[in-house]
């Protein structure tokens, strides 16, 4: 099990960055998406391979505009 965006998260170990994005209805080359595990960015080259380790924290974050 993983913490994903504060909330504990029922996802397997070992799904991808990728993976995760789309369960969350994001498209990999959805523009202002950042993705961190466990406090380091992952980088969006490697989001297809980069795997989510067991109870890992991951924080994905989007862009928004306004003031």
């Amino acid at each position: 099990m993983i913490v994903l965006n504060g909330q504990r998260a029922d996802v397997r170990a070992g799904e991808s960055v990728a993976g995760l994005l789309g369960r969350l209805g994001l498209e990999t080359d959805a523009r202002g998406v950042a993705v961190a595990v466990d406090g380091e960015v992952v980088p969006r080259a490697a989001w297809d391979s980069f795997t989510v380790p067991e109870d890992a924290r991951v924080e994905v974050l989007t862009a928004m505009q306004g003031g």
